[in-house]
């Protein structure tokens, strides 16, 4: 019986790599849960175009958005763990979930890493009315002013509303949200100086710091950013904030080790590519992959609870 049971294990064993090694054997589905032309969307279509090469098979996007991000993504968590179904990641399918009191999915029990592919930085950025030049100073001059400054942002739990809650807790200020729906009018606002301060996205808000509309204090990501040098990082006057937004790839749970380490080899070329390493840059993400998929696991596992804390801290409830 031991004998038999081992000879089944070794079958089984090497089916699983034989399957791997001939995967792709068709085309691969990459969904975006968000609308065409957004900061994701482009970089699936980018990834797609790029792997497809190296896969031998094309890797096709598939926008399914509603719902912030659910609908796409429980879509992939119910689909078959093939290598078939692939999925774009950010920051909002990890926030989603807790925001809704009947989710479609759980992100860390039904999907399995792929790569983180980048980072975008967000920078805290003021009007040039608001009389502050560093954040220090802007810390000093909020906290004598306790829920008289008001800052904009996207939605509920967007990038730019979780980097506000963090900063409000982490420097000891009281900033007050006013919600958008969505960064383009909160930027049209903040750019009026009808409200003063915003964390915002380095892609959107670096061409209104470089012509004098905005004035940027300093960027969220735990060091100073190859893109902007001269910006401080907020942790330095903050220690351990960091506030970036991430995109990465998920699979269905119980993807084959094998085919998700051959996707995030694509990935990996992908993102060493020097010429789309510059094109990128040129938009303020820092393109950066994890060492292999597990660690991208562990990655959502930990910003998951990161972002849960502040979620938890700042009293956001499920709607």
């Amino acid at each position: 019986m031991v004998k038999w049971r081992a000879a089944l294990t070794c079958l089984l064993l090497l089916a699983c790599g034989a399957h791997a090694q001939s995967y792709p054997t068709r085309p691969i589905r990459l969904i975006v849960s968000v609308q065409p032309g957004g900061n994701l969307d482009l970089m699936g279509r980018s990834v797609a175009d790029f792997a497809s090469n190296g896969l031998g098979q094309r890797m096709i996007v598939e926008n399914r958005p509603g719902a912030n991000s659910t609908i796409g993504l429980g879509f992939v968590a119910r689909s078959a763990p093939d290598g078939y179904t692939l999925v774009m990641v950010a920051q909002s399918a990890l926030v989603a979930p807790k925001m809704m009191r009947n989710p479609p999915y759980d992100p860390l029990r039904d999907f399995a890493g792929v790569s983180l592919i980048a980072t975008l930085p967000q920078m805290l950025v003021v009007h040039p009315s608001l009389p502050v030049k560093s954040v220090k100073a802007f810390i000093a001059f909020a906290k004598a002013r306790p829920g008289e400054i008001n800052g904009s942002s996207s939605g509920n739990g967007s990038g730019s509303h979780l980097a506000l809650e963090l900063f409000n807790r982490m420097a000891g200020v009281k900033i007050m949200r006013i919600p958008y729906n969505g960064d383009g009018p909160a930027i049209i606002d903040l750019l009026g100086g009808q409200v003063p301060v915003k964390f915002d996205n380095l892609s959107t808000s670096i061409a209104h710091v470089r012509g004098g509309k905005l004035r940027a204090l300093g960027i969220t990501s735990p060091e100073r950013s190859a893109l902007l040098p001269d910006l401080p990082a907020i942790s330095e006057t903050v220690p351990g904030f960091q506030a970036s937004i991430f995109n990465g790839m998920l699979a269905p749970v119980a993807t084959s080790p094998e085919i998700l380490a051959r996707v995030h080899a694509e990935i990996v070329k992908f993102a060493q590519t020097p010429e789309i390493k510059a094109h990128f840059a040129n938009q303020g993400v820092e393109l950066q992959t994890s060492a292999n998929p597990a660690a991208f696991t562990a990655y959502i596992k930990s910003e998951y609870g990161r972002w849960s804390k502040v979620m938890d801290d700042a009293g956001i409830k499920p709607e």
